[in-house]
Formats: structure tokens, C-alpha cells, sequence
């Protein structure tokens, strides 16, 4: 028992350090996002500012297009996310509890597709978006979204396998119910956690995409909050403002804190109830 106690202790101060490691860059750019210019290269450095000041804050709204790019980014991830999210439900019901011809074959065939990075695809998809005049707009980051997400499909169905047992479909078939009824009525809520962890995951890689919008976004009031705070330094803010730069980050960073404070009992919830399955 006093080993076991010791082992603990240990592991406990193991990962108190790591957690301070990781939040030490959050706790400072929230710190330097109050200070003013002449107190950024302060030595020692001073982790809590004083006087501390906000008027980076009202700065940073006043002197940038950050609503733009605040609104940008919320429209793409509403978007994808509602339409993407369903779509891919739909999805991994079919290939989880459906039988039909070269069912393996497409799943192996979707699953492949992981293995092609972007910068394979990137000229191509550029060169059509760029056809069809879609180029600093919105729908080249929206509209491939709209056809769901492999990894959101692979894990769904994984969940599906493990959570939802056959004889529950074949009784709903039995009461009459047709497949949209037992997919909207048992399939989709029986979905929910697993579909609140990957929306949550789809909402902090949307909102955090950089590349996409650095390339097809020109514009800067239609660019999204992500490259509007990359080209702040240059564009609008100075060279060495660093204090609202490091507002416009704490603003760009909320609604993923937000996000994933509300959603994080669903994913050991839906870790819970699929487990690592292969």
C-alpha cells in the first residue's frame, strides 16, 4: 500500500508538471494580451501584468477586421458541420448495418482516401475552384465539407457496431417502422455522443484551418479569423504590437474553449461505449 501510495504521488506530480508545461503558453499569451507595449520585453518577465489593461481588446476590434473573420469562420463551421455531420451519420448507418453489393470494397475504397495527403490534392482542387470562379469565396472551404468525413464515418461505424444491437433494427422493422424512421428515431439519437465528440474534434480542425483559407481567401474581410491574425503583424497592427495580437489570439481561442468544455463528457462517453475497435 505505501508503494502504491508513492507510485501515485509520482504519477500525480508527473502530470501536474505536464499540465503546467501545456498551459504555460495559453496563461502567457492571455497575460501579454494585457499589457502594453512597453512592458512586453520586461526582464524578469511578469507573468501578471501591472496595471492590467484591456484596451488591447477594444484596439484589436477597432484597428482590424476581426468581426469579419470572426463571422467567416462561424458561417464555414455551422455549414460543414450541420450538413457534414448528417451526412456522415447517414453514412456510417449505411456501412455499419446495411448489406449491399461491394460493401467491403467501397469502405476500403473511402478508407484509402486517408492515406492521400492534401498537398497531393491541393493544385488540382484549386485549378476546379478556380474554374468554376469560386476563388475568394467562402465555398471552396464550405462545399467539400458538405459530403461528410471519412474519419467521422470510420468512427461512427465503429460506435454503431459496439452500441446499437441488431435485434433493436429488427424489432423496429417488425413494428413497421421503414429505414428513414429507424434511422432518424433510434440510429441518430443512439449516435449522439459519438456525433458530440466528432463535431467538437470537426469544430477545433475547421476553426483552426489554415492553409485553406490562406490560399483560397484573398480579401481580408472575407478572410477567416485564423489568417486574419497570421497577417496582423504586417497588415494592420505593426511589427511589434504584440499585446494585440495576443488579444485578437485569446478572442480566436474562446469559442474552442467554450466547445470543448461543454462536449468532453461525450468523448469518454463514446470511448466508453465503442472502445478501440478495430
Amino acid at each position: 500500500m505505501k508503494r502504491q501510495k508513492i507510485a501515485d504521488a509520482w504519477a500525480f506530480l508527473i502530470l501536474l508538471a505536464g499540465a503546467a508545461f501545456m498551459l504555460a503558453p495559453f496563461v502567457w499569451t492571455l497575460s501579454t494580451s494585457l499589457k502594453n507595449q512597453r512592458m512586453i520585453f520586461d526582464m524578469p518577465p511578469k507573468w501578471i501584468p501591472d496595471p492590467i489593461s484591456f484596451d488591447n481588446y477594444r484596439n484589436v476590434w477597432e484597428q482590424s477586421p476581426l468581426l469579419h473573420g470572426f463571422m467567416n469562420s462561424l458561417i464555414i463551421v455551422a455549414v460543414v458541420l450541420s450538413i457534414g455531420m448528417f451526412v456522415s451519420a447517414m453514412s456510417a448507418y449505411a456501412f455499419g448495418k446495411f448489406d449491399f453489393p461491394l460493401k467491403g470494397v467501397l469502405f476500403l475504397g473511402l478508407l484509402g482516401t486517408m492515406m492521400i495527403p492534401y498537398s497531393v490534392v491541393m493544385i488540382p482542387q484549386y485549378i476546379g475552384f478556380s474554374a468554376l470562379d469560386w476563388v475568394d469565396t467562402l465555398l471552396p472551404l464550405i462545399v467539400p465539407g458538405l459530403f461528410g468525413n471519412i474519419v467521422v464515418i470510420f468512427f461512427l461505424r465503429q460506435y454503431l457496431q459496439g452500441a446499437l444491437p441488431n435485434d433493436l433494427l429488427e424489432a423496429a422493422k417488425i413494428d413497421g417502422c421503414g429505414f428513414p424512421r429507424i434511422f432518424w428515431s433510434i440510429a441518430l439519437p443512439t449516435m449522439k455522443p459519438a456525433l458530440a465528440a466528432q463535431a467538437a474534434l470537426g469544430f477545433m480542425g475547421i476553426w483552426n484551418d489554415f492553409l485553406g483559407p490562406l490560399i483560397y481567401l484573398h480579401t481580408p474581410e472575407k478572410q477567416t479569423i485564423q489568417v486574419l491574425i497570421a497577417s496582423m503583424q504586417a497588415l494592420y497592427i505593426g511589427q511589434s504590437n504584440y499585446p494585440m495580437i495576443m488579444a485578437a489570439a485569446v478572442i480566436a481561442m474562446i469559442p474552442v474553449i467554450l466547445v470543448f468544455f461543454f462536449c468532453q463528457r461525450y468523448f469518454i462517453e463514446s470511448m466508453a461505449i465503442s472502445g478501440i475497435k478495430g
